[in-house]
């Protein structure tokens, strides 16, 4: 079967508007949450996230285009442009041959849910006629940044989004991965994104007692794994990942971050909205992903951990863990703590984070863990601060609402 290595990161985040912001950023421990700027949060229970900052879209597109636009379309194309670029790579004087050879898969949970949340107000607030934005259709629907991304550069390759809740990044770049190993195309660029710091949102969320609640220090309030955890703080961004075949990748030069090494997907089937507090679907992705990849758990440095922060979420994931690794330790660390949880896009940016890792040979910590829940297995070490160290292998996990789960395996490119 075909491998498939990893060519170009982009990021946009609560910590930067660039990966190599981002990275800097984590590595040294900094949270990217903060009040809300985007709305009116008085009413609400919880008044911080973790936002973009200081993000122009004018960098991107054109002015006459902004209204065509969500602010998750306008993510995904800034995180596109950067991965293009420093994947080195010119789509506009490649040979339309090659171009049917590139395709996008995308993802996103809430599509564009600001877009959708004005367009009701606006019509709300009329005088009952139906009046609606041509726009808003194309907007809002969840598909439409992958749509955008083969418009801009002209890609006929394949064309579609993934949507599994908190989980439908990390399933956009396995299947990109899988399309590239089965020979359908020889260049993919995979991610996610998401613009949903909004009042339905956070409303929404509040409700399900899913928010934190420590409006008090919102840098702190992101602490997987500690015993105070009330819950997770809502984040916004992109990350894009240019996936190549890798006798593609070698005939053009390219520079190598890292090798998508396997995949894994499973589900609960347990709860709407609940993690199986055995770990069940986490352990059955990770095991895929050891499997498809050729590995045993030893071989995996670390567990990049989906860990939102929340009671039962994350002991369940940890269980999960250790049915795969048995009574091995085995090292986890959690960025959410600093990032904020993407949602739909955590998966996107954790594996820009994960290929980081294996070509910086370095783990970024885990903050805010003061006191570590007494729940969690003495096989499991959290890391709390960044290590320098040697990064063979980085198993990569998401969990969404419905059960979904997926995990990617990322690994140092030996030729």
């Amino acid at each position: 079967m075909k491998r498939v290595v990893v060519t170009g990161l982009g990021v946009i985040s609560p910590l930067g508007n660039s990966t190599p912001e981002t990275w800097k950023k984590l590595v040294s421990g900094q949270s990217g949450a903060g009040p809300i700027t985007r709305f009116d949060h008085s009413l609400f229970k919880t008044h911080f996230a973790a936002e973009v900052k200081g993000f122009d879209p004018l960098l991107y597109v054109d002015k006459k285009d902004l209204k065509k636009y969500d602010p998750f379309t306008l993510y995904a194309l800034a995180a596109t442009q950067e991965a293009v670029t420093d994947a080195g790579i010119d789509f506009a004087s490649m040979p339309e041959a090659e171009r049917r050879h590139t395709g996008v898969i995308w993802a996103s949970g809430n599509g564009g849910i600001s877009t959708f949340e004005a367009q009701l107000k606006e019509f709300n607030d009329g005088d009952g006629t139906p009046r609606f934005n041509p726009f808003f259709i194309p907007k809002m629907i969840v598909d439409i940044a992958a749509g955008v991304i083969s418009i801009k550069y002209k890609l006929h390759g394949p064309n579609y989004c993934t949507v599994s809740a908190c989980a439908s990044s990390n399933t956009a770049i396995i299947s990109a991965f899988d399309t590239i190993r089965l020979g359908r195309a020889d260049r993919m660029i995979a991610g996610g994104s998401e613009a949903a710091i909004t009042e339905a949102s956070v409303g929404g969320f509040n409700a399900s007692q899913a928010l934190s609640k420590n409006n008090e220090n919102p840098a702190g309030a992101s602490r997987p794994f500690d015993a105070n955890r009330d819950g997770f703080v809502m984040g916004e961004g992109a990350g894009a990942l240019v996936l190549e075949e890798l006798g593609h990748a070698l005939a053009r030069g390219a520079r190598i971050y890292a090798e998508l090494k396997g995949g894994g997907m499973a589900a609960d089937a347990y709860h709407l909205t609940g993690t199986a507090p055995d770990g069940i679907g986490a352990a059955l992705g990770m095991q895929q992903a050891l499997d498809d990849a050729g590995l045993r758990a030893s071989d995996i440095t670390y567990v990049n951990a989906h860990a939102t922060s929340t009671a039962i979420g994350d002991l369940s994931e940890l269980q999960g863990i250790r049915q795969v690794f048995g009574d091995n330790e085995v090292l986890v660390t959690a960025p959410k703590s600093m990032t904020g949880h993407l949602l739909g896009a955590a998966g996107a940016i954790e594996s820009v984070i994960s290929v980081l890792s294996v070509y910086h040979d370095l783990i970024p910590g885990t903050i805010n863990l003061s006191d570590p829940d007494p729940g969690i297995p003495a096989s499991i070490k959290i890391m709390q601060e960044t290590l320098a160290t040697p990064v063979s292998y980085v198993l990569n996990n998401t969990f969404g609402f419905g059960g979904h789960t997926a995990s990617s395996l990322y690994g140092k490119y030996k030729y």
